[in-house]
């Protein structure tokens, strides 16, 4: 059963101003996580910020791209990515 994931609104007003590069590995992020759920270990430098917070970076350089979401319901498999952005604006 696939997941759900929602975007913030946040990261929908982020997201018109990413390069077209990271964007369009920000989709594959998406993809990934509606298929597999939170839990994503193949992306790089992936790791759970807490219980039901998770992070990977979509470009490393400079400036590193980062995503971040949280898991807000496992039980009917609801997830929201709450920032997509530079390294130095990431919520951790």
């Amino acid at each position: 059963m696939a997941w759900t994931v929602h975007l913030s609104a946040r990261v929908r007003k982020m997201r018109r101003n990413l390069p077209r590069g990271v964007e369009e590995i920000f989709q594959l992020l998406l993809a990934e996580l509606e298929l597999n759920g939170p839990s994503q270990p193949g992306w790089p430098h992936y790791s759970k910020l807490g219980p039901q917070r998770h992070h990977c970076h979509l470009k490393r350089g400079r400036p590193t791209f980062v995503a971040v979401w949280e898991v807000e319901d496992a039980a009917i498999r609801l997830m929201e990515v709450t920032y997509v952005g530079t390294h130095q604006g990431a919520p951790y």
